[in-house]
């Protein structure tokens, strides 16, 4: 499109194209074109005339969704004084087009309820359009539709509206919340049994819930609760009304999830929850799957909301422990997609009473987790006619695997060796069937390593009856049999009477191509764990190695079995390490020797990325003690490797996957012998240099940072490391100076800083004298605005780890040169560091990113408190106060006090010196909060945000081919929330495994 305004008819034409086009290439050129014209400033007038002449769907909807995404990400482009007319020709519109399609319907709502949101002149939008529309029942649908969408796009990412509008918006909102619920209440009773409406109003009021603005006793008070349970209670009720009902008490359950404050409200939903079980019991009965799942939703949501309740006064008042029940009811429902709803209470329910520690008050829920677990290992048990292996891949396989998780993390509750020895009970006093054994053994599995294997009969005898498994018993059951060994490696290390008959059932189904993987995976395992006892069996791990491929195994079970292989070879004499090193790597060695004479046979590139893996987690594994003054076992090996790797790395320079593998390989043998790699040295860092030269991999720099850490506090290899750094840094420079370089190539900038930073810790005077520090600190400040999170986290340490050097070890000689170096860096770069990190922070970088900026604004200020605080005054004075809308974004004082508060921190420990710091960017992050999120950045949705606001404001998009998004079905016009308890089985607070954040 060029820069003139197109006409209508080819705007007509363009869309026509994109969805009645049989030619797959001219919708391309269409989607392009329109994608251009919704960049540009004419989309505003376009998108108008088109909704005023209404010619069809099509051209409707494209011209409702460029004025939604105008006024979202392109608002600043208008005038003030042309918001009043946009505002009344969109509420024009939407009556106009109320009839065409929904789908058109939603997308102007959403329009307007962004307008409302950003025209800080239209005050009491709500009461406005209520006013204006609610005595017109033809106009009451898109009203409705306009206040569900409203609520909904408060914390919108898309909005550039920062906290104290938001603020601003919500109070006003609060304000208006009951008309708003006498409006809909009034709906109801004059719609009478209008599923549609009914439909309407409860996903409106959940929306209401869900911004958490309603007043409790009004709510709680209100006819619209009773006639919510009502239509719950009802056998009768649609699918998709009983869907809306259940999503809108789920919202409201969430809203009063701190219980003491919202009590009237908290009463009336629990006392209406409590009613649903007759409902619930029917719908099984019906088998209506849909609306179980919904009931269960509904009774998960009630449980996680009075869990804390339950938990301080179990059985008492709203601690009642039917709500326990209703869950366990829905446990016995044959289908598992119902009690995986549930999932993420028990674990919560667990994560609470563990921290609790209180016996009591675990033997009041012993026994729902009793029924719960028993639940579970039925749930657990594959088809009847089910033949071969448990799939790990389907939903199915899923589901266990989390069901393996859950019994985990509450089996202290029962007692691990308590619950372990009732389901090998079953098994052994029963002759059940081989699925009901199967699942035993599965969730026997999955709490045999929380058993304590000391001197415990039980174990030791389930061990033994496991291992003699005729060959006959069904496959599944061989497999997870296979599993259970694996997970008992503790009990056979204590018991080593056991390993030969274990590692012989393990090589059996080690033979057996559905069984390998599980077999290889069960003696890494054993490897592992038994390591001194295997030492005697090196010779038989060395043969299943040599022959790795004979079997069937998956690429992570064949890594895994070189890796416990590895692990039982560094136990060996040091003696016999550097020979059966050299045995052990034979196989992989010879194979890379192979497809190299074959390339420069056939010319042919063939993938050696295999053996290169292989050989990386030999060398990564084997780490044998070597005492002081002692060669290294390995060195010899790794020299006798080395021209191979090189000559791989040679001929396959241009792959970078290939590369990547060949770098991690030797990364891992210099890791293995540490300085012992001293003769590759010069060869591997001269051939790094020429490749890097004509193929820049970021992996040469990730390598380069392994050499510096080895090396760089060796005198006599610090200048040969600084050259190597600085012919490495040139052609990456080059590289990220490109347009959105930075952004293209986040792998680049995080191995570059992590190269850097190891520098800074090995060798900081060498680099901080050299003249390629000042390069690497301008490509620094630049790099604060990545939202990439790896490459963010290493430009922050590198920033933080170089000015600390500045302050720290000060009894060292060199400190002082190291003080004088740093001063001279921050006199010349420290005021546009603080601007650029105080800049990115508010426009820039994602929250969880803000802890590292905190870290490094602290080092600045413990280097030189004064000149921190002027910096940081000039990088405050130079962020935009008002929006180019008019909202106000941030005041003087909130600035004033943010600088107080930040350069007043005074605490001792370390932990808490940034803890003001942090919290205080949290908060004036807020105040903007006008960016995307990093995965949208990284996709090219991104916009920036004129700062302050120019004469040719930077369009959304731009370097990016923007496509038009084809219109939806109307089933689907626009994408909700999803509720906080799906079917998924994560409930409303998401997933999180302790320790493992």
């Amino acid at each position: 499109m060029d820069g003139g305004k197109p006409n209508l008819a080819l705007v007509y034409q363009a869309v026509q194209a994109l969805y009645h086009d049989p030619d797959p290439a001219g919708k391309e050129r269409a989607s392009v074109w329109l994608g251009e014209l919704q960049r540009s400033m004419h989309a505003w007038e376009i998108s108008d005339q088109l909704l005023q002449l209404k010619q069809d769907v099509e051209s409707c909807y494209f011209a409702a969704q460029t004025m939604k995404m105008k006024i979202q990400t392109s608002f600043y482009e208008l005038p003030q004084e042309t918001h009043i007319a946009l505002r009344d020709s969109l509420l024009s519109h939407i009556q106009n087009l109320k009839d065409l399609s929904p789908i058109i319907v939603t997308q102007l709502a959403l329009a307007i309820a962004d307008l409302a949101l950003q025209m800080a002149s239209w005050k009491g939008c709500v009461h406005t359009l209520i006013e204006k529309y609610s005595n017109d029942v033809t106009s009451m649908p898109f009203l409705i539709e306009i206040l569900t969408v409203l609520p909904e796009e408060v914390h919108s990412r898309s909005l550039r509206i920062g906290a104290n509008r938001r603020t601003e918006i919500i109070e006003d909102l609060a304000y208006y919340s009951t008309t708003v619920i006498t409006l809909l209440m009034t709906c109801v009773e004059k719609s009478g049994s209008d599923e549609k409406m009914l439909i309407k109003v409860f996903r409106c009021l959940g929306s209401w819930f869900n911004l958490g603005v309603l007043d409790s006793n009004f709510m709680a008070n209100n006819q619209l609760l009773m006639v919510l349970f009502q239509v719950l209670q009802r056998d009768e009720t649609s699918t998709n009304l009983h869907e809306a009902a259940s999503d809108c008490v789920c919202s409201a359950l969430y809203a009063i999830e701190n219980v003491d404050t919202h009590m009237p409200l908290a009463v009336q939903l629990f006392q209406g929850v409590l009613t649903l079980e007759t409902a619930y019991h029917m719908a099984v009965a019906r088998e209506d799957l849909d609306k179980v799942l919904n009931y269960c939703r509904i009774f998960t949501e009630l449980c996680e909301t009075f869990l804390e309740i339950t938990v301080r006064s179990p059985g008492q008042g709203m601690g009642d422990l039917r709500t326990l029940e209703l869950l366990l009811i829905c446990a016995g429902h044959p289908q598992y997609e119902v009690v995986e709803i549930s999932f993420n209470f028990w674990y919560r329910l667990g994560e609470h009473l563990y921290k609790t520690n209180d016996p009591a008050l675990h033997g009041v829920f012993r026994p729902y987790i009793q029924r719960l677990l028993h639940s579970l290992a039925r749930h657990c048990q594959l088809d009847p006619d089910h033949e071969g292996i448990p799939e790990d891949t389907d939903d199915f396989g899923e589901f266990r695997m989390r069901v393996s998780d859950l019994v985990k993390d509450v089996i202290f509750l029962v007692g691990s060796m308590e619950c372990f020895s009732q389901l090998y009970s079953t098994l052994k006093e029963g002759n059940p069937p081989w699925e009901v054994t199967e699942a035993v053994l599965f969730i026997m599995a999955s709490i045999a390593k929380s058993v304590d294997p000391e001197n415990n009969p039980t174990l030791t005898e389930v061990l033994e009856q496991v291992v003699l498994l005729p060959q006959t018993v069904h496959m599944a059951v061989r497999y997870t049999s296979i599993e259970l060994v694996g997970e008992m490696s503790e009990v056979v290390d204590r018991n080593p009477r056991f390993l030969d008959p274990v590692l012989n059932y393990l090589m059996k189904g080690l033979r057996e191509k559905p069984l390998a993987s599980v077999a290889a995976k069960a003696i890494h395992n054993i490897c592992s764990v038994c390591r001194d006892h295997m030492a005697q069996h090196f010779q038989g791990l060395l043969d299943i190695a040599r022959s790795l491929d004979s079997f069937v195994l998956s690429t992570e079970a064949a890594i895994g079995l070189l890796k416990g292989t590895a692990l039982v070879l560094a136990r060996l004499p040091l003696e016999k390490i550097a020979e059966c090193l050299s045995d052990l790597c034979s196989v992989q060695v010879m194979a890379l020797k192979k497809l190299l004479a074959q390339d420069s046979s056939n010319g042919k590139s063939s993938d050696p990325t295999v053996w290169l893996d292989r050989l990386a987690v030999i060398f990564r594994h084997t780490n044998p003690i070597v005492e002081n003054g002692q060669t290294h076992p390995c060195q010899k090996v790794i020299q006798e490797i080395w021209p191979v790797l090189s000559e791989t790395l040679n001929t396959h320079q241009a792959d970078n996957r290939i590369v990547e593998r060949c770098c991690r390989c030797l990364r891992f043998a210099v890791r293995c012998v540490g300085k012992g790699s001293a003769s590759l040295l010069q060869p591997l860092v001269t051939q790094m240099v020429n490749v890097y030269q004509v193929y820049p991999h970021s992996c040469f720099l990730y390598l380069g940072s392994i050499l510096v850490d080895e090396y760089g506090m060796e005198e006599g290899c610090r200048q040969g490391l600084l050259d190597m750094l600085q012919a490495l840094c040139m052609p990456t420079f080059q590289l990220l100076e490109q347009p959105n370089g930075l952004r293209n190539h986040p792998d680049t900038v995080d191995d570059l800083f992590r190269l850097v930073t190891r520098f800074v810790q090995r060798s900081p005077v060498t680099l901080l004298s050299s003249s390629i520090i000042i390069h690497i600190i301008q490509c620094a400040i630049a790099a604060t605005t990545l939202d990439h999170r790896d490459a963010n986290c290493s430009v922050m340490k590198f920033v933080r780890d170089l000015i600390h050097t500045g302050v720290s070890n000060d009894h060292e000689d060199d400190f002082e040169v190291r003080k004088r170096l740093i001063g001279q860096a921050m006199e010349q770069h420290g005021q546009q560091l603080v601007t650029q990190l105080i800049h990115s922070c508010c426009f820039c970088l994602p929250s969880y990113t803000l802890p590292d900026v905190a870290e490094v604004l602290w080092e600045i200020m413990v280097f030189d408190r004064p000149t921190f605080c002027r910096w940081l005054e000039a990088a405050l004075k130079g962020l935009p106060k008002e929006m180019s809308v008019g909202a106000v974004t941030v005041t003087h004082k909130q600035l004033t006090d943010f600088h107080k508060q930040v350069t007043s921190a005074e605490e001792s420990a370390f932990t808490h010196l940034c803890c003001n710091t942090r919290s205080n960017l949290l908060f004036i992050e807020r105040l903007w909060s006008d960016r995307v999120t990093g995965s949208a950045l990284r996709k090219g949705k991104a916009h920036s945000l004129p700062l302050p606001p120019s004469p040719s404001p930077p369009l959304p998009w731009k370097g990016n081919r923007a496509h038009v998004a084809v219109m939806p079905s109307e089933t689907n016009s626009k994408v909700r929330m999803p509720q906080r308890a799906e079917a998924c089985g994560d409930g409303r607070r998401g997933r999180r495994r302790k320790g493992n954040v």
